[in-house]
């Protein structure tokens, strides 16, 4: 049995979420999938493709696909849903990898390591499309386009952000001297990164386009243009001012090159950089993850409202109490995305969906 999806739906996938882009969708965003389908077939054998299993470079990439396309043929995309492949599964910050770090998924979640502890001096960052893991992914990507042509969407895999990357080739610690001791070597290799970043997106989109029918990242944010999810997880550790010497400006310069970007701000430590973030034009808007053991995302109505009064869209983790708490306390849903919604049953997201002015 094929997968559930066809060429009017992603025609509505686009016009919705190019109308939520701009500002013109008048209610949320609410992608539900439910797995209550029957594939209509045996499950192969190859393993799922995750963290850990991502390393096991025996499996052949057609395999893969064939397995993720077992597991979206078992799904009904409901609401604003579609048939999606987030790629985040090689690790965050895999840019890291790209430039000859060590993968490590021993652990079953990735990690990355530095072939050698340098001085920063020492460090310099050069791509090489011979890479193993990029070579794998473009694979797995490459076997995505043969199989699907255009039926599902495959997400950019999760290349970190450059001051991330940056601290697995010199941990954080050193890193954070280095801003005070050498802050034109740190401000040299963020550069760099970005050069690398770019030389990657694009020669990852390479084979990805034009078959597919879209771009996405691991947010799971659909857009017709190419975008990403932009971050610095190593802002946690900094002031403002120090953020605006080393991050904003490659941030910035990021969303000048990318029309659709969402920054993902994680934790409460990144909150004395908001307005920053927000000051930044060409950033759409804002995922704002409050962190472990924190009050989930309906108890932060300060941190919405100043991501609505800055006139950036928002990306909500929760469930539909979630979503009409936030929408409560900003006055309205529009330019809201809800992530990870669930549903129990076809009959409920159904009538969740409708009191959120969404027909199926």
């Amino acid at each position: 049995m094929r997968i559930e999806f066809d060429a009017d739906r992603w025609k509505a996938v686009t016009r919705n979420y190019g109308a939520w882009w701009n500002g013109e969708l008048e209610r949320p965003l609410i992608p539900l999938v439910i797995r209550n389908r029957d594939p209509g077939r045996p499950r192969p054998d190859a393993p799922l493709l995750t963290q850990a299993t991502c390393a096991d470079l025996g499996i052949p990439a057609e395999h893969l696909i064939d397995r993720i396309d077992y597991e979206l043929s078992c799904c009904s995309f409901l609401g604003d849903a579609f048939p999606f492949v987030g790629m985040a599964c090689f690790g965050p910050g895999v840019l890291a990898a790209f430039l000859g770090a060590r993968l490590d998924n021993s652990t079953g979640r990735v990690w990355f390591h530095p072939p050698a502890e340098l001085d920063i001096r020492d460090i310099h960052f050069t791509f090489n499309s011979d890479n193993i893991w990029f070579r794998r992914i473009r694979d797995i990507y490459a076997a995505g386009m043969r199989r699907w042509q255009g039926q599902v969407l495959m997400g950019m895999t999760d290349m970190g952000g450059v001051l991330d990357v940056l601290s697995t080739f010199r941990p954080s610690d050193k890193l954070l001297l280095d801003l005070y001791d050498h802050p034109d070597e740190v401000t040299r290799l963020a550069w760099e990164l970005h050069d690398a970043w770019f030389t990657c997106y694009e020669a990852l989109n390479d084979v990805l386009q034009p078959h597919n029918p879209g771009y996405s990242d691991w947010s799971g944010i659909y857009s017709d243009r190419p975008s990403y999810i932009p971050q610095c997880d190593f802002c946690y550790m900094i002031g403002p001012d120090m953020f605006d010497a080393f991050v904003k400006p490659e941030l910035a310069a990021t969303c000048r090159r990318l029309p659709n970007t969402i920054y993902h701000l994680d934790g409460t430590g990144q909150l004395p950089h908001l307005e920053s973030i927000l000051s930044i034009a060409d950033l759409k808007g804002v995922q704002w993850v409050p962190g472990t053991g924190k009050p989930d995302c309906s108890n932060w109505p300060e941190v919405y409202r100043r991501i609505r009064d800055a006139g950036k869209l928002i990306q909500l983790y929760g469930d539909f109490d979630v979503l009409d708490a936030v929408s409560a306390q900003l006055g309205s849903a529009r330019g809201i995305h809800l992530k990870d919604a669930v549903a129990s049953d076809r009959e409920s997201a159904i009538r969740n969906l409708a009191m959120h002015g969404i027909d199926n």
